[in-house]
């Protein structure tokens, strides 16, 4: 496998009263073709601003303040708008959290389609209506030239997920990144949408970044999760390994805090991770999740937050548990 994606010491900054914040802080993410990378971590740990962070589309006031992401042999960090313009869309595409926010409701499936498809495949009207016929069908819309006419609200929220992964895939990128794509969704809608995306990653070669706070969602689809706390990958690996041998105590705490069938009955208690995530804008000294570990010492406070080398393919930034 050859490397689509280096990401490399990516730093994300937002500035306010009280200085710089980092949500996205020294990450780095190798991603190969046709695979499928999870980032994993609590609501607010940086998995969404990492996500956009590679098609710079850090929302105001943020930015990248540091670190490179190479990309076909070009650091997209460098790319004028216009060059930055031609990749997103056709090269590397996206799925957001919240397709109803993101489809305009003003304009019909097939007007929103249909522009894309000129604009990002160059495609005359006609062509591009029957392209948005054939896409619709593709991600499994029944009566799809029917629906070209509906407005968003005229959707189910499965239906409108499924829009927008037909417009992600129009141009058959080479990266797609899919960022909680089934949040809100009931689970049945939810596995559609899972295994609809995965075998389109199968069918066109692909390669996926996949954001949850799910770990079961992660766990079922991904060849590699990297886990993130704070803003800084705590552990990654091959995902079989990062969920039956978790070498961080964040990870440990995660997969602990899962409910297993009895949890429901009062059979068996929930393993909720003490405290709360910190304030980015405050980090404790050291390793950010010490104050709520249970494996922490005093050495803890003074360590710098980085992957060890001794196992490279499965890496943990906690040199206390291993």
């Amino acid at each position: 496998m050859s490397a689509l994606m280096e990401v490399r010491d990516l730093s994300v900054g937002f500035a306010d009263a009280r200085g710089i914040f980092l949500p996205a802080d020294h990450v780095n993410l190798t991603i190969e073709a046709n695979q499928t990378v999870g980032l994993l971590g609590e609501s607010g740990c940086g998995k969404s601003v990492t996500l956009r962070s590679l098609m710079r589309m850090v929302p105001y006031p943020g930015e990248i303040v540091g670190g490179s992401l190479m990309w076909n042999g070009r650091d997209l960090c460098t790319l004028d708008r216009r060059a930055l313009t031609a990749i997103r869309g056709r090269e590397i595409s996206m799925i957001f959290q919240d397709p109803a926010a993101c489809l305009n409701p003003v304009f019909t499936v097939g007007n929103q389609m249909t522009e894309t498809l000129r604009v990002k495949a160059g495609l005359d009207r006609a062509a591009a209506r029957e392209r948005a016929i054939e896409l619709l069908s593709h991600v499994g819309i029944a009566s799809a030239r029917e629906r070209l006419s509906l407005y968003p609200h005229e959707l189910s929220g499965g239906m409108r997920q499924r829009v927008m992964i037909a417009m992600a895939i129009a141009t058959r990128p080479g990266l797609l990144l899919a960022d909680e794509p089934t949040t809100a969704l009931d689970v049945t809608i939810q596995d559609q949408i899972l295994t609809l995306l995965a075998e389109l990653k199968d069918e066109t070669g692909m390669a996926m970044i996949l954001v949850s706070h799910d770990v079961g969602v992660v766990a079922q689809n991904c060849d590699v999760i990297a886990v993130m706390y704070a803003g800084q990958i705590m552990e990654s690996g091959p995902a079989s390994a990062v969920v039956r041998r978790p070498r961080h105590p964040y990870t440990r705490a995660l997969l602990a805090a899962v409910p297993g069938l009895d949890a429901g009955r009062g059979r068996a208690p929930l393993n909720a991770i003490p405290g709360q995530p910190p304030n980015l804008a405050s980090l404790p000294p050291g390793c950010p999740f010490q104050p709520r570990c249970g494996f922490r010492t005093e050495a803890c406070a003074s360590i710098a937050v980085t992957l060890d080398a001794a196992l490279p393919a499965h890496g943990s930034a906690c040199p206390v548990v291993n």
